[in-house]
Formats: structure tokens, sequence, C-alpha cells
């Protein structure tokens, strides 16, 4: 059985729905199991955490950044990277904003950098780009065209009952999935 964690801020339930859609997907591979945590409960399950096999990170982008609750998290973790505790884990991350782009990238890039510096190992999205042609549609998986991870766009005066959209959860989901296969094959290899 492999363990993948998603740690996750949501500021007003949009990330948490991708969340959920990221453990849908976790849930889907025979032999994982699915750990949700929000960043506020994450110094209570670092058992959790130092356990799983895989750690997804995710966070609204806030200003072209993650929120100041999941950098706090990311500064709380010092103590583990410095021990390496999270050294060889697979790792990969998910955001949204309300914008098309909202400067999503960098959050992915921010939490890229955060999983180099713990010694983890990224998984990206291997989707090829959606709605990218005349004949694409909004409805296609990895609609935002994100390679690095999952992005999502929640318009700012819906809530997460209908924002995200269906798209961008099964692209969430399909991340899940994902890193959860590549968790398997990562044990092992390992073992």
């Amino acid at each position: 059985m492999v363990s993948v964690a998603i740690v996750y801020h949501s500021g007003y339930g949009h990330t948490a729905a991708l969340a959920q859609s990221v453990a849908a997907g976790i849930a889907s591979v025979p032999g994982a199991q699915a750990h949700l945590i929000p960043v506020e409960d994450a110094e209570a399950n670092t058992a959790i955490l130092d356990g799983a096999d895989a750690i997804v990170f995710g966070s609204p982008t806030y200003m072209g950044s993650v929120t100041a609750k999941f950098k706090e998290f990311m500064e709380v973790s010092s103590k583990t990277w410095y021990v390496r505790g999270w050294a060889d884990k697979l790792a990969a991350g998910f955001t949204v904003s309300a914008g098309q782009s909202g400067d999503k990238l960098n959050t992915l890039v921010q939490m890229a950098i955060f999983a180099a510096q713990h010694g983890m190992v990224w998984v990206g999205n291997d989707l090829l780009p959606g709605n990218s042609s005349s004949t694409g549609s909004v409805a296609d998986l990895n609609r935002l065209s994100s390679y690095l991870g999952a992005m999502a766009q929640a318009n700012s005066d819906q809530g997460s009952d209908v924002a995200p959209p269906q798209a961008d959860r099964k692209t969430a989901e399909y991340l899940g999935k994902r890193v959860a296969e590549a968790a398997q094959r990562w044990a092992r290899g390992r073992a």
C-alpha cells in the first residue's frame, strides 16, 4: 500500500475541491491511500507526512504566489528539511486562481523549488494542452495547458460547488492518479 498525503490551503473552498479531486484520483489506484491534510493541521499530522510515499502540495495563487498560510507551512517544515525527512519522496502540486493565468505558474514553480530543497522528486503533468486548437473545448483536460502541475480557474463570484469547472477537477484527479501510480513504481524500484 502506498500512502499519498495532500497538504493544502483553501481560502474559499476552491482549493479544497481540487484536493478532493486529487484524492479521488489517488483512491482510484488499487493499493493507494490518500490523506487530505489542510495546512492548519499539518503539524498535528507530521507522522502521516513523514510516512507518505508522496506529498501533493496545493495552494490558491494569491498575488502570484502561494498563500501566507501555505508559506508558513513551508517554513515550519525546515526542521524536516534539516534532517532530510522527505528526501526521495515524490512530490507534485496544484493551484487555482480567479484569472485564466493569474500567474499560477509561479505558484507551481515555488512548490517545485520547495520540493527540490527537501530532496523530493517532482511529478509533473503529462497531459497535452487541452483547448488549444479549433476543435478544442473548455471541457478538455488540462485546458489551462500546464505541465508542471494541475492548474485550475475559479470565477471569484462562484462558490466551490460550481467552480472550478469539471475539466479542472478532472485534471486534478488525473494528477492524483498519476502520482499514486508513480509512487507505486518508485516504491517497487526502491525495494
